[in-house]
């Protein structure tokens, strides 16, 4: 069960022709089986009527939606100049999306929301319109003035946590962007965001290397000795609980997960392989690093199965279950 909070999470829809709409409608169909907590959407309701035929409570305040949850799905409406299709994203669209977080975050800024759970967006969209940033993990970095170095995204399921030095990026260049300062600054957003939203009081951080085998001593490449190993010993130096760097080949197995609280790989893959074969339904995106809470579902758009009631609500109960105990633990130590 989610924990109790004193205001309602703020869900943004994500690409209102994906299947954002449709999975946050279906949370609120299954509340009670799914252990929900309050929540209010944010979006074009004609994206949600299109996929969906339960009731809509119009509200202009996250704080209605508790009055409102238990006779509809409470939603603060935005008017996008087209109706988008199932399936079929457009310019328009983007920009709704782009709204629909931009107010998300405001809410959870200024404390009308307990936390921030994002739809799915389409980059390729938002790129169109102008949209600068990699993710909405970093727009939402840039909104609550935080720098992106010193903001992670944190796949989090049942048994493993992973976080990611480097993110989008072709693997041909991750070598050159990684240094010694962002690995220390991704590790300590990680173990300072371990202690805040997860309560782990002395977090334990495992650090992988970036080649076979952690680089066999430099006879596979030299970055876990002039690159990798500097950060851990920075970080153990601020007394963080931290090893490594460890092959990534065997990090994961069930006793090596016993080790750690997460571990932190240098690329995406490394990172979200593992996760994505433990737990591919109940895998959270939580970013740490923020003054506020956000998670979000770790799926993507799926156009293709947009509008044919095909699309799972699991993932999407899992973040808000996920925001609200962040929230909550938040808020037992402030």
């Amino acid at each position: 069960m989610a924990r109790a909070l004193q205001n309602p999470l703020a869900v943004s829809l994500g690409d209102p022709a994906g299947i954002g709409p449709e999975v946050i409608a279906k949370c609120w169909d299954n509340r009670d089986s799914f252990a929900l907590p309050a929540f209010v959407a944010i979006g074009d309701p004609r994206s949600v009527a299109a996929v969906w035929d339960g009731p809509i409570e119009l509200v202009d305040d996250p704080r209605q939606a508790d009055a409102a949850f238990d006779y509809g799905l409470p939603l603060i409406q935005l008017n996008a100049p087209e109706r988008d299709q199932p399936g079929h994203p457009s310019v328009s669209g983007a920009h709704t999306s782009l709204d629909s977080l931009e107010i998300a975050v405001g809410l959870a800024r200024s404390g009308s929301a307990s936390a921030v759970v994002t739809g799915p967006v389409a980059k390729e969209q938002l790129y169109a319109i102008g949209f600068a940033h990699p993710g909405q993990t970093e727009f939402v970095a840039e909104r609550c003035g935080v720098s992106p170095q010193n903001v992670v995204m944190m796949l989090a399921g049942p048994t493993l946590r992973t976080i990611p030095v480097t993110t989008h990026l072709p693997l041909t260049e991750v070598r050159d962007r990684l240094s010694s300062i962002l690995i220390e600054c991704r590790g300590r957003a990680a173990l300072r965001g371990l202690q805040r939203n997860f309560g782990i009081a002395e977090p334990r951080l495992a650090i992988s290397g970036l080649n076979p085998h952690a680089g066999e001593g430099g006879k596979l490449g030299h970055e876990e000795i002039d690159i990798i190993e500097p950060a851990i010993a920075a970080l153990a130096a601020e007394g963080w609980r931290v090893t490594g760097p460890h092959p990534a080949d065997t990090m994961f197995h069930a006793r090596a997960r016993a080790n750690y609280d997460a571990a932190l790989c240098m690329y995406h893959d490394q990172a979200l392989i593992p996760i994505k074969a433990l737990h591919f339904e109940e895998a959270v995106n939580v970013t740490l690093g923020l003054p506020i809470v956000r998670t979000a579902p770790d799926h993507g758009t799926a156009f293709d199965i947009a509008g044919l009631d095909q699309a799972d609500p699991r993932p999407m109960a899992a973040a808000m279950r996920m925001a609200a105990d962040n929230a909550a633990l938040r808020a037992e130590v402030a």
